[in-house]
């Protein structure tokens, strides 16, 4: 078994800041942070990322990146989830974010495991409602590209490449699917 070096975040305890130490905690089949002093167990589980494929008279909308990693870059409108969201509100909340734009969700349309940077990246379908997008705080440009337009050789992740060939593909096999995505709390 591979032991993980400690990030400078997860060297020492958020209960009561002794060292940590890895080990398999009893009951358990991996390696984990362990405190040294209250036996506290430090898991470390994927993050969402969250974002949308948006539509507008044939075109789908990208932003331009204007932070790292990838700056310069094309990208879907798409960012980390926060707590107290739905993965719905969340991508509606990145489109706005990144792109200005304000968006009609739809179905679910990808989920991508990023499994060498500890994500799990879901899109959904979407529709630009009033056509206005612009480029956000984390963007230098916004637009809107035909599918023959969209710069493939400048896409940002893996992950929106995947969900923009199965919004092409589904949508050339008449999967059109834009029902308003649920977005179900649990209190």
């Amino acid at each position: 078994m591979t032991e993980k070096p400690l990030g400078a975040d997860q060297q020492h305890c958020p209960k009561c800041a002794a060292n940590l130490k890895m080990e398999i905690p009893v009951g358990d089949n991996r390696l984990r942070y362990v405190c040294s002093a209250c036996d506290y167990i430090f898991y470390e589980n994927p993050t969402l990322v969250v974002g949308a494929v948006t539509e507008y008279e044939g075109r789908i909308l990208l932003c331009k990146r204007a932070i790292e990693p990838r700056h310069g870059l094309w990208t879907l409108p798409a960012g980390f989830m926060e707590l107290g969201e739905t993965l719905a509100e969340g991508a509606a909340r990145e489109t706005l974010e990144e792109a200005c734009a304000n968006i009609e969700l739809g179905s679910m349309l990808a989920i991508v495991d990023v499994v060498h940077a500890g994500q799990v990246h879901v899109f959904f379908r979407a529709k630009l409602i009033d056509g206005a997008y612009a480029a956000g705080d984390e963007s230098l440009e916004a637009e809107l590209f035909s599918p023959a337009e969209i710069p493939w050789d400048e896409i940002a992740f893996p992950s929106c490449t995947i969900a923009l060939q199965q919004y092409l593909q589904q949508k050339a096999a008449g999967i059109e699917t834009l029902h308003t995505e649920r977005a179900e709390r649990i209190r």
